[in-house]
This record gives structure tokens, C-alpha cells and sequence, in this order.
């Protein structure tokens, strides 16, 4: 096998092996299309590279187009998923005109106006704007993480290689007037060798990123309540100790509430475990709500939520469970029978000094018992101070 040919099978065998790695991922991750389209994407390549390689019956320009059109489609492919992968709007516009403008040039200049130098660049051109297009996209999240900033940087590499080197190579070497040496030329080997690099790059990039979702999912899993979509009481801990130390360390006010769904046994007895569920995941809808993403909550229990407020001392934090309890307990819930009426009872504590998050729990839920006691439906307060030990300056230890 002669180096040429050895290297026109390169490019091919890796997209080859890149689409079948994508293909498997989202048959994993169905909820990930974007997968899909890369998978699609790199299938196309294959074929693009052969038909440059190999003239098929129907004739060279035939062919030629046939080769064009399957890289444009992957070209347009893996566009749109890098965009898509990111949670960008897919510039479908720009991509079409860049695609069709590629394309049509390459028509006229194959069989109107026949010129090899001007295909060349009109494909290259084509491709290298579509390059530039995902890096204008990617610059808005480039700061978000390692692989988008990687990706960002080969999008603009992928651009200049296309444009820049293609360029250069003309100038360099003259106008190409017949296929007779081309695929023996240094453009042509440069065009497989940097495609090839680049198609490394760039995948490796998208599986890292793939990983990182996977990672992220699973650690959303770990600290989330799947009925209430709050996080559950391990990653409310650790939410609200980070937090706790950022407020302490900015020395900022921060209050803890605590919330109980009132009479939530009998409520589950009587209307059914299903209409239970309705009730915790309405509740949860609205403490979310006016929780935002300043603070953290979560349900800590059964029928039980926490809700660590930044910036509130006592008296905001009361205000807060104030419009909370009489928010949720003036309306009703889909799923229960017109008329019944659920309430929730809060207990409220805000922090003291460099208290920590158990000291502070256990005052809210002091405060919390009392409003149950009281005849629920109510809002509680803790006044009491963490507790401190005082050491006269004169103590001796040992």
C-alpha cells in the first residue's frame, strides 16, 4: 500500500471509530440527541474521504460533488451538536448559508466554470466559516470550564486551518489546473493530517464533556429528592454549611427555616399515598420558588423542609415563612377534593456569631415543636443565643 493511499484510509478509519463511540454513548444517554448528531456526523466523513479517493461509475465531477456534500453534512452536523451540546440556540440560518453557499460555488466551478484551485477554496472557505460560526457560539461559555475553552480554541484553529492554510498553500505552490498530483500534494497531505488531529481534538473534548454530564447527573442523583426536586437532606448539609462558611467569612447574616406539612399522616390515610406525593412536591414548588437560587432548600424528612437564607436576620426570615404558610395554606392542591385545606407549621432561627449548622438546625426545630404544639398552622421564632463558655483570662488548665 503506497503512503497515499495509507493516508487517505486514515481519515476514514477514525471517523469510523469516532462515530461508533458516539453511536454507543447515546444509546446510553437517549436524553443527549446531540450524541446522535455526532454520531451521524462523523459517519458521513468516511464516505466523503473515499469518494475523493475512488471515482465512482457515474463519472469524476459526480463524484466529486457526492464526496463534497457528505462533508458538508458532517461539517453541518458536528456544528449544530457542539452548539446544541452547550445549550446554545443551533444557528440554523448561518449554517445554511454557509453550507449553500460552499456547496454552490462548488457546482459552478465543477460544472459551469471549470476550476480545481477555486473548488478548493470554495469548500474550504465554506468549512472554515461554519469553524468560525461554532467559536463566535462557544464565546459566551468559553469561561464556563476547561472543555469549553478547549473547544472554543480548536473551533478557531479548525477555521484557520481551513482558511488560512488553504490560502497559503495556493500562493505558495500556484493554482492546481488537474487532479494529476494532487493527492500527492502537501496540501492535500496537510488537509488529511490536520483533519485527522483536529478530529482527535475535538472528540476527545465532546467525550470529556459527555463524561462531565454523566458525572454531574449522578452527583444531581446523590444530593436530589427525586419526588420534591430538592436536594435531599445530605446535599442540603452540605449546601448549607458551604454557605454558612461563605457568610461567616464576608460576615453576613444568615437565618435557617424549617418547614412541617401539618397533619400529613392523616391527610396520606384518608386521600392515598399518591395524593401525599402531590402535596410535598406543591409544597416544594413553591418554597423553591421563593427560595430562588440565593439560598438552599431542602427536604430534610418525610414531610419535613429546610431553607437556609443568606442576608436574612430573624426578622426577614420570619417574613419569609410568613408568605410561605399563608401562600400555600389559602390555596388548594389539584389532586385533593375541593375544601381541603393543607397547612404547614415553621420554626425560625437565625444564625449567632460563628454558630454551626447542627446548633442551628436543632434551635429552629425547638422553635418548629412550638408551633406545633401551639395548635400549628404558625410561624415560631428562636431568640436564644448560641451558647458560649466563658474562661476567665486568670484560668489555669491542667
Amino acid at each position: 500500500m503506497d503512503t497515499g493511499l495509507f493516508i487517505a484510509l486514515l481519515n476514514p478509519t477514525i471517523a469510523l471509530a469516532l462515530g461508533a463511540a458516539f453511536l454507543v454513548l447515546w444509546f446510553h444517554q437517549r436524553h443527549r440527541p446531540y450524541l446522535a448528531v455526532l454520531a451521524l456526523s462523523y459517519a458521513f466523513c468516511p464516505a466523503g474521504f473515499l469518494l475523493q479517493y475512488f471515482t465512482l461509475p457515474i463519472g469524476m465531477a459526480p463524484t466529486k460533488l457526492l464526496s463534497n456534500i457528505c462533508f458538508t453534512i458532517a461539517a453541518c452536523c458536528l456544528a449544530g451538536a457542539i452548539v446544541a451540546r452547550y445549550g446554545r440556540r443551533v444557528p440554523y440560518v448561518g449554517i445554511g448559508i454557509l453550507a449553500g453557499g460552499g456547496l454552490s460555488a462548488l457546482c459552478w466551478f465543477l460544472f459551469v466554470q471549470p476550476d480545481l484551485t477555486w473548488r478548493i477554496l470554495a469548500m474550504n472557505f465554506g468549512f472554515g466559516g461554519l469553524s468560525l460560526l461554532v467559536a463566535a457560539e462557544l464565546r459566551t461559555v468559553r469561561r464556563n470550564g476547561p472543555t469549553e475553552m478547549i473547544l472554543f480554541v480548536l473551533a478557531l484553529l479548525s477555521g484557520l486551518n481551513f482558511i488560512g492554510r488553504t490560502l497559503a498553500i495556493v500562493v505558495v505552490q500556484g493554482p492546481f489546473t488537474t487532479y494529476d498530483g494532487f493527492y500527492s500534494s502537501s496540501y492535500w497531505t496537510t488537509a488529511l493530517l490536520s483533519q485527522a488531529l483536529l478530529s482527535l481534538l475535538i472528540a476527545l473534548s465532546l467525550f470529556t464533556a459527555a463524561a462531565l454530564d454523566v458525572m454531574k447527573a449522578l452527583k444531581a442523583e446523590t444530593y436530589t429528592d427525586p419526588l420534591s426536586g430538592l436536594l435531599n437532606r445530605r446535599g442540603f448539609e452540605e449546601r448549607a454549611t458551604l454557605l454558612l462558611r461563605q457568610c461567616a467569612s464576608a460576615r453576613l447574616p444568615v437565618a435557617l427555616v424549617l418547614a412541617d406539612l401539618d397533619h400529613f399522616k392523616a391527610l396520606n390515610d384518608q386521600h392515598g399515598h399518591a395524593a401525599g406525593d402531590r402535596v410535598i412536591a406543591d409544597f416544594a414548588a413553591k418554597l423553591s420558588f421563593a427560595t430562588g437560587t440565593r439560598g438552599a432548600a431542602g427536604r430534610i424528612g418525610g414531610e419535613e423542609f429546610a431553607v437556609l437564607l443568606p442576608l436574612c436576620d430573624l426578622a426577614s426570615a420570619r417574613l419569609f415563612a410568613e408568605a410561605i404558610r399563608s401562600l400555600y395554606s389559602s390555596g388548594g392542591v389539584t389532586t385533593l377534593p375541593p375544601g381541603v385545606r393543607v397547612t404547614a407549621s415553621f420554626g425560625v432561627a437565625a444564625r449567632t456569631g460563628d454558630e454551626g449548622l447542627a446548633p442551628l438546625m436543632q434551635r429552629a426545630d425547638e422553635a418548629l415543636y412550638k408551633a406545633k404544639k401551639n395548635g400549628r398552622d404558625s410561624v415560631r421564632l428562636s431568640f436564644e443565643r448560641a451558647e458560649t463558655v466563658f474562661v476567665p483570662e486568670n484560668a489555669s488548665f491542667g
